[in-house]
């Protein structure tokens, strides 16, 4: 394609959405919408997805050695544990260290029992899969020379389930929010095709392409989208800032999660802003095209 009809392209879409006036605005700001609600709820999403990942991170599962096992039993446990596929590392601690453990958290009284520690020696494993900790603990119990092996059962059940319906949830209206937009784009396409039909039929005489017809108005749609995308980045942009300064202090003192850094966090956040402005743009005015556009 050459510049001068490039630029041509440019400015018929341009010139395009300022005829189509209340139509043009209505269809930017429900993208401003669309993409707000989904700039919104993908920063709370991708978040909650961190705080999800570093709970996963920490599921662990801990086995406890019969306390008539020696240290050659003691080793053979730890090598059968480690053969299990799936299991990412395996940590020991003596009974000695879990008493040490339990003064730290609980106070002096219970040194008392250092001259007859009533605990046992356990190891600490973890699954490459934190969602295959179950299973990994069942093959584990099966092992000669464990006592009992505990992961939390019930509760981590529940966490992944949860987590996983979040995620799912999650993707299911952010789809359908950008759906709703691109049927608003498409609906504001259509009515400029309906007005220009005229002005199409004319070029389909002197024989325009069906291409050189079609650009102009998909160019419309990108330009819908961006203009629809800049309210939304200033104002995540704005309140993630807020939020981070706010809640992340408190939240390093908890020592249990972190938000997300604000940089690069929000630049990658704007920028697939800015790509579903442009995508759902586009893509909107190409089905609208193509439906209606007999080209």
């Amino acid at each position: 394609m050459k510049a001068r009809t490039a630029g041509r392209h440019f400015r018929d879409s341009l010139k395009s959405i300022s005829r189509n006036g209340w139509m043009t605005f209505a269809s930017v700001s429900a993208v401003t919408v669309t993409l707000l609600l989904v700039g919104v709820f993908v920063m709370i999403m991708m978040n909650l997805n961190k705080v999800a990942d570093d709970l996963e991170r920490d599921v662990e599962i801990k086995i406890y050695v019969e306390l008539t096992a020696d240290e050659a039993a003691v080793a053979k446990l730890e090598q059968d544990i480690k053969n299990i596929p799936g299991v990412a590392e395996i940590t020991y601690a003596t009974k000695d260290d879990e008493l040490k453990k339990l003064v730290m958290d609980f106070g002096s009284d219970l040194e008392l029992y250092e001259q007859e520690n009533p605990l046992h020696n356990v190891f600490y494993a973890k699954a490459v899969d934190p969602q295959e900790t179950e299973a990994i603990a069942k093959e584990i119990d099966k092992l000669d020379n464990t006592f009992e092996v505990s992961y939390g059962e019930g509760k981590i059940e529940r966490l992944f389930s949860v987590l996983n319906m979040g995620r799912n949830v999650g993707v299911v209206l952010i789809l359908a929010l950008l759906f709703t937009a691109m049927f608003l784009i498409s609906n504001t396409i259509r009515i400029t095709i309906v007005a220009r039909r005229r002005d199409i039929e004319i070029m389909k005489l002197v024989g325009a392409t069906n291409w050189f017809i079609r650009i102009p108005f998909i160019l419309e749609g990108m330009w819908l989208g961006i203009l629809g995308a800049i309210v939304p980045i200033t104002l995540v942009t704005v309140l993630y800032y807020n939020l981070y300064n706010a809640l992340q202090p408190k939240l390093e003192l908890g020592n249990l999660f972190n938000l997300l850094e604000f940089s690069p966090f929000i630049y990658q956040l704007n920028a697939l802003i800015l790509l579903m402005g442009v995508l759902i743009g586009i893509w909107g005015s190409f089905m609208s095209v193509r439906k209606f556009l007999r080209v």
